[in-house]
């Protein structure tokens, strides 16, 4: 039995809360696509605790956790992720398996990922994500199970560094990187992360096999989708439901829940179309409220009103069966509440989602108002206790994306969720 977590905007809905949350019930949490560019954030007793390429399932002791094939791994982020994790007390070796057939970003990534940001400003973190996923698709790739083998890495790196030095050098007017200092630095790397190297595609099927239920956890959203996304102002993989398949190895068939995530309201990092976005002061309101900045760079996410156009997109491209609203107490915290419900684009009502960003810089949104509730809902533990301006709003989203709301968070405490059955 798997269940797929999946962001149903662009990205930042609190995946890492409701991972958590779903955790004590699961077996395995399994991260199936993204790098370290994704910022997980749970907070427990307290303390905030960001998680970027290990599962969020890893604060639950008897919880194993995958990274899988689909994510392409940082070591420097890794090894800082896993110390921070051991600091803290949390047992991470013999719990954490990581796939052999996951690429490796190169100091080189990192680079090109600066160079090409400054011409070409999609917007991106600048953590080598999009360069790696270039080299897994032009079939020069560095796995790790290339680590294994001195020879198979000197040679597969100096092939790589011909191509990426002359681009450096005399395209970017960069540094030239040296192959034996980068032999060296990933061969200790190799040393390191040998413990959690396996084939993770068997391990996941022998728990299907024995029933074990496990939580495949996505990373992004779906609107970042680099195929269903609005390119070009997307991540480079597929942060949608079918992702967890390809970046896991695992089949369709053994997918029986898709939870889709949503805000109450909607954010956005870097650039891109954004139909809903609020500009001055009351996007600036919302953004303090809701502390609505980047996990993993800090930036300060683009703020706007609730897209159900935009969301009953999600729910169909992921095949969402059950959607979790996040962030419902900040959105109380205004003094009104709009949400769009379609738009229009030169008098015409659009009867879909159109992903070309021509066409999404142009609709018009056509909005809905409703109360706001205006009140603390940290207390609150069940959905008859909401205000009805809040109950209001999650019926309206269940009527427009045609799926049930099951989870609600009114906090950023792990202990702040309504179970809706």
């Amino acid at each position: 039995m798997v269940t797929v977590i999946v962001g149903a905007q662009w990205g930042d809905e609190g995946k890492g809360k409701i991972v958590d949350a779903l955790a004590p019930e699961a077996h395995i949490v399994a991260r199936y696509q993204g790098g370290a560019n994704a910022g997980h954030t749970v907070v427990c007793e307290g303390k905030t605790i960001v998680l970027h390429l290990i599962p969020s399932g890893i604060l639950h002791e008897h919880v194993q956790c995958v990274i899988g094939n689909g994510v392409v791994l940082d070591p420097v982020a890794l090894r800082q992720e896993i110390a921070m994790l051991e600091d803290m007390g949390v047992r991470v070796r013999g719990r954490l398996f990581i796939s052999h057939k996951a690429h490796v970003i190169m100091p080189y990534h990192k680079l090109l990922d600066h160079a090409r940001e400054q011409q070409q400003g999609i917007g991106t973190t600048g953590r080598g994500i999009g360069p790696a996923y270039i080299d897994k698709y032009s079939r020069v790739g560095i796995r790790v199970v290339d680590l294994l083998d001195r020879r198979v890495l000197e040679e597969k790196l100096r092939h790589n560094l011909a191509e990426k030095n002359a681009l450096l050098a005399k395209v970017y007017g960069a540094e030239q990187l040296d192959v034996e200092a980068i032999v060296a630095e990933y061969l200790e790397f190799d040393r390191f992360i040998d413990e959690f190297v396996t084939d993770t595609t068997t391990l996941l099927h022998t728990a299907l096999r024995e029933g074990k239920r496990i939580l495949a956890e996505g990373a992004q959203g779906a609107l970042l989708d680099v195929d269903h996304g609005t390119y070009p102002f997307v991540t480079s993989s597929n942060p949608t439901s079918g992702g967890a398949c390809t970046g896991l190895g695992i089949p369709p068939t053994a997918v029986d829940r898709i939870i889709g995530l949503a805000k109450a309201y909607s954010t956005r990092v870097g650039n891109g179309p954004f139909p809903t976005e609020l500009h001055g002061s009351e996007g600036e309101l919302l953004r303090q409220l809701g502390s609505e900045y980047g996990a993993t760079t800090g930036r300060p996410r683009r703020c706007g009103w609730l897209d159900l156009v935009a969301l009953r997109y999600s729910v169909m491209v992921n095949g969402i069966t059950e959607l979790a609203l996040t962030k419902l107490d900040v959105l109380g915290m205004l003094p009104r509440i709009k949400v769009c419900t379609r738009y229009r684009l030169g008098g015409t009502v659009l009867k879909s989602f159109p992903v070309d960003v021509p066409t999404l810089d142009n609709v018009e949104p056509e909005y809905i108002e409703l109360e706001s509730w205006q009140c603390p809902l940290e207390d609150v533990t069940s959905f008859d206790a909401l205000p009805r301006q809040a109950q209001a709003l999650v019926e309206l989203v269940e009527e427009h994306c045609g799926v049930p709301v099951r989870l609600l968070s009114t906090g950023a405490a792990r202990e702040q969720i309504i179970w809706r059955q």
